[in-house]
């Protein structure tokens, strides 16, 4: 039993580890490496582990700054809408 406490720690560290790896604002893109849509999608996903990191790295922002442009913006509000707005679809109505 412990060692499967042990073995789930460790897969949910290592999976902190790899969403948090291309937040935005991180450090690792220039003025030629511009997130685009998938990128946007993504750090829509990811913005509310962003907005706590965040706190405690001031370099890490919840939207990339060096993005595509419209892209980015649909693929980050996109994510944003379905990421929170879908937790709806699988509340139980008080009314039943």
């Amino acid at each position: 039993m412990k060692k499967e406490k042990w073995f789930i720690i460790l897969i949910l560290l290592i999976s902190v580890v790899f969403i948090t790896s291309c937040v935005p604002g991180g450090g690792s893109s220039g003025p030629d490496d511009l997130a685009g849509f998938f990128l946007g999608i993504w750090h829509g996903w990811i913005a509310p582990i962003s907005l706590i990191l965040g706190l405690f790295n001031p370099e890490i922002r919840i939207y990339e700054i060096q993005n595509s442009g419209w892209w980015y913006d649909f693929g980050f509000y996109m994510a944003i809408i379905s990421g929170f707005g879908g937790l709806s679809f699988f509340r139980k109505n008080k009314d039943e």
